[in-house]
């Protein structure tokens, strides 16, 4: 198969995952299980293959031409270095969740709808990547965001609803904000296609277009990437939704949504101005440094990891908000590690909930002890997330750390080093109550690990805590530097999608 018609697959095979569901899963009782695994197992080969196809294609660069229009006047799907990385960060993810969902979704009661609305999300999230013109992109964006919404919601708990319901709103303003900044874009521009948008902007001077977009793209895809001052409603979110949504959510929604968007937009089509990074570098260091203290007080786990997932965030929006090649590459690189860690960190609480322990710290009192399986995978991901070497999380962060220091941002540099000392007080707090003490058995039963699917998500996510920083070496870094080559390149790459688009 070529490989630029596996691309709208990654589009297709979703949505007709989740009108199958709708239609089957309600009438056959194990239907949602299997054509789910099966449709995120399929993803996730082609994005793994697709990459690896990549590297003998001329430029690294595919456009796929919906209809066969040529760009910008048709719509079109690109797949270059960076869509590629978030694709496999996605369909990785959306893989393992599906495994853990056969097992842990037992105790809902409509497993069809939760397949559903989880094919639409991941639906949504690949479009999100690899679409090439900015209103597209929203539309996948909005597609992603609404059936999140609804898998929060999905245990219609009052806590669940109300969580769900603030996300909602708090989704609507961010969605309000870049739909405002793409009708000022396209009023300015007469176009949509990014890499056209990008061309336009380069001639056609404006004072105020681009700082009054911008300010919007940063308000919005701040909100959806949940970084401070705009992360209100993420601790509720994540902690009210089913252990595979939020490790999802955390994972990969947030960074898909808001950090991926936010950087293909400011970097490939804006031409990244040096002052609203300055503005992103420090909302980035305050995240890390204040969801390091929020989280230290949570008594409950899960939102617990939500404040952590805040701080990763801000990790992230740090590194690449520097605008170096080591800067944005260690971005990357975390972006890719917090696919990985957090995910397994939460997967670890719905083991903890689903084995009788419940969400809070007490009520979960010692029952890590006889889960054996979830004790060690929540050990790697805990020293992992908090940067301890020789662990993946260790790596990426020191690659920021030096990045900052290479910039003389020695403040952020140090706004680093305390986040990981925070993260890590946080994390061996929660661990000392669940996996290190004994458990209270008077009232609860301690049933035990947990069934063999959730196991191996688990078991798995870990092996790749351990793995992940053999992405460093040469062979492998391409991976994560095509990636970056992409940000690096600004606003020159819209010329090179436009020569792809003529092939």
């Amino acid at each position: 198969m070529k490989v630029i018609s596996i691309i709208p697959l990654f589009v297709i095979i979703p949505l007709g995952a989740a009108f199958l569901n709708s239609l089957i899963g309600k009438f056959i009782k194990r239907f949602g299980d299997v054509f789910t695994l099966a449709s995120a197992a399929v993803l996730c080969g082609f994005s793994i293959y697709a990459r690896i196809a990549l590297e003998s294609v001329p430029g690294k660069i595919l456009v796929y031409k919906i209809g066969g229009w040529v760009p910008p006047f048709g719509i079109c799907l690109v797949f270059d270095g960076l869509s590629s990385f978030m694709l496999i960060v996605i369909n990785l993810a959306a893989f393992l969740a599906a495994v853990y969902a056969i097992n842990y979704m037992e105790k809902y009661t409509d497993k069809a709808k939760f397949y559903t609305l989880f094919s639409l999300m991941i639906c949504g999230l690949n479009g999100v990547a690899v679409a090439g013109d900015i209103f597209n992109m929203f539309v996948f964006l909005e597609i992603a965001s609404i059936a999140s919404y609804a898998l929060v919601a999905f245990g219609t708990e009052a806590e669940e609803l109300e969580a769900s319901f603030k996300y909602a709103i708090m989704g609507t303003v961010a969605s309000s904000f870049i739909l405002i900044g793409i009708a000022f874009l396209y009023g300015f521009t007469s176009t949509l296609n990014m890499a056209d948008i990008a061309r336009v902007l380069s001639y056609k001077q404006n004072a105020w277009v681009i700082p009054f977009v911008s300010v919007l793209f940063i308000a919005g895809f701040g909100l959806k990437s949940a970084m401070m001052p705009f992360h209100a409603w993420l601790p509720d979110a994540h902690s009210s939704a089913p252990a595979p949504i939020s490790a999802l959510l955390s994972g990969v929604l947030i960074k898909t949504l808001g950090v991926y968007s936010l950087f293909r937009i400011l970097f490939n089509v804006i031409g990244a101005p040096a002052n609203y990074l300055g503005a992103l570098m420090f909302l980035g260091a305050v995240s890390i440094v204040l969801a390091g203290i929020l989280s230290l007080s949570q008594t409950n786990f899960k939102r617990l990891l939500a404040y952590s997932s805040i701080g990763q965030i801000g990790y992230i929006v740090l590194g690449i908000s520097l605008g170096t090649p080591l800067g944005i590459f260690g971005g990357l690189f975390h972006l890719f590690n917090h696919s990985i860690f957090k995910p397994l960190l939460f997967l670890n609480a719905g083991a903890i909930d689903y084995a009788g322990g419940g969400k809070e710290l007490n009520e979960a009192k010692g029952f890590g002890r006889h889960m054996p399986f979830t004790d060690k995978t929540n050990l790697i991901a805990s020293l992992s997330i908090s940067g301890v070497p020789p662990f993946s999380g260790f790596f990426s962060k020191l690659i920021i750390i030096i990045a900052c220091a290479q910039k003389l941002h020695f403040g952020y540099a140090l706004c680093a080093v305390i986040g990981s000392i925070l993260t890590l007080c946080a994390l061996m707090k929660a661990r000392r109550f669940i996996f290190l003490e004994d458990a209270d058995t008077k009232e609860k039963k301690v049933t035990g690990e947990v069934p063999w699917a959730m196991v191996f998500s688990m078991v798995f996510l870990a092996s790749m805590c351990l793995l992940a920083g053999f992405l460093l070496i040469p062979y492998l870094r391409v991976f994560i530097s095509d990636a970056s080559a992409v940000l690096l390149k600004g606003t020159s790459y819209a010329d090179i999608i436009m020569r792809a688009a003529l092939r």
